[in-house]
């Protein structure tokens, strides 16, 4: 079994030493990443900008917290994450449950689908899908109540672990795991009105 090597280590040194050129290498190295992430939770570029500015300085200004078991890029990834879904709830106020009766399939006495949904699966290819079909997806993450968002960003793009979600969302993983199958059920309920509508 090889060792893994921490490419993170000196310049985590160097930022625990106060040494300015550590900050600006800090920025360089994850600036952009710390904006994409916050630009994908809030969905616009003044707040990713003012999110990501808002953990890099808070990396730089509480560096002596990073655990020695925890990688610096994961560590700035949950503090973008914290920033931006801040900035989200902010905006929207607070944060709403999402209904189970309003996101799954209605059922008869029998116990049967009363309206069924058709299998659409089939006709998205990934790579090549219409723009109104990425607008769908991009407008229905965008209807999601903000701790469905993040939860759903942080897993299923930023592919981040229910426990690390947990952490920057203050809730445990089986609230995180629930929270992003009410998300996926909204999801596939609106992609659904959409293939419907087409």
């Amino acid at each position: 079994m090889g060792t893994q090597v921490d490419f993170d280590a000196g310049l985590v040194a160097r930022l625990r030493e106060d040494d300015p050129a550590a900050a600006v290498r800090l920025v360089e190295r994850y600036g952009e990443r710390a904006y994409r992430l916050a630009a994908r939770i809030t969905g616009t570029r003044d707040e990713a900008e003012d999110a990501a500015q808002s953990a890099l300085t808070t990396a730089v200004r509480t560096i002596d917290e990073l655990r020695s078991d925890s990688s610096l890029g994961a560590w700035i990834d949950r503090l973008a994450a914290s920033a931006a879904y801040r900035k989200l709830l902010a905006r929207s106020g607070s944060s709403k449950e999402i209904a189970l009766d309003d996101v799954l399939p209605l059922f008869d006495g029998a116990g049967r689908h009363f309206e069924p949904m058709s299998d659409w699966s089939g006709r998205i290819d990934v790579w090549d899908a219409p723009e109104d079909l990425r607008q769908s997806v991009t407008d229905a993450v965008d209807a999601l109540p903000p701790d469905y968002r993040i939860s759903l960003v942080l897993h299923d793009v930023e592919g981040m672990s229910s426990v690390d979600i947990g952490e920057v969302l203050g809730i445990g993983p089986s609230a995180v795991r629930a929270r992003l199958h009410h998300a996926r059920l909204f999801l596939r309920k609106r992609l659904s009105d959409h293939f419907e509508s087409a």
